[in-house]
């Protein structure tokens, strides 16, 4: 993965156009995403938060993720994961009720709003999950690895959207 600014990880900094390893970014945001998302979807789904602490909870974490997204996977991929994530709302949408039906609950039992958050830190994740993915397989950069990758992805993602949406 090539930096699209320069930080510094694990006390080391890396210059712009560095190329890192991907040990040293996604352990650590996939475990920390899950924290942070699990508790998010917790707050927003057992009944008794107040949406403002909600908001302000998973808002500002969300900020910060999506500050070091721009830093690390660039502008194109940021606007690419949200256009993606405006596409499948359907499968997130049916993914949330998937986990809601559970625990005897279902999306439509909240109110619009609360979904926000839930949503974000869903679209944060999946997109992280596919950029970790694609770099360990080493399909960055190699057109031919990628092109197969995207359909893997696409064609995975319908699949289980539909067995959700039919289950």
């Amino acid at each position: 993965m090539k930096l699209r600014s320069g930080m510094t990880i694990n006390n080391k900094f890396y210059p712009k156009g560095s190329i890192i390893p991907w040990y040293t970014i996604y352990p650590f945001f996939i475990i920390h995403m899950l924290m942070f998302g699990g508790s998010g979807f917790f707050l927003a789904y057992n009944g008794d938060t107040d949406a403002m602490f909600l908001y302000l909870h998973g808002g500002l974490a969300i900020f910060v993720y999506i500050i070091f997204y721009f830093s690390i996977f660039g502008v194109d991929q940021v606007r690419w994961m949200f256009t993606n994530a405006g596409l499948g709302l359907l499968g997130i949408y049916s993914e949330i009720d998937w986990i809601l039906s559970l625990f005897g609950k279902h999306v439509e039992d909240f109110p619009w709003y609360v979904h926000v958050i839930p949503f974000l830190y869903y679209i944060l994740y999946t997109f992280l999950l596919r950029q970790a993915f694609i770099d360990i397989t080493g399909s960055r950069g190699n057109e031919e690895r990628m092109r197969l990758i995207n359909y893997l992805y696409v064609g995975l993602s319908l699949i289980f959207y539909l067995f959700l949406l039919l289950s």
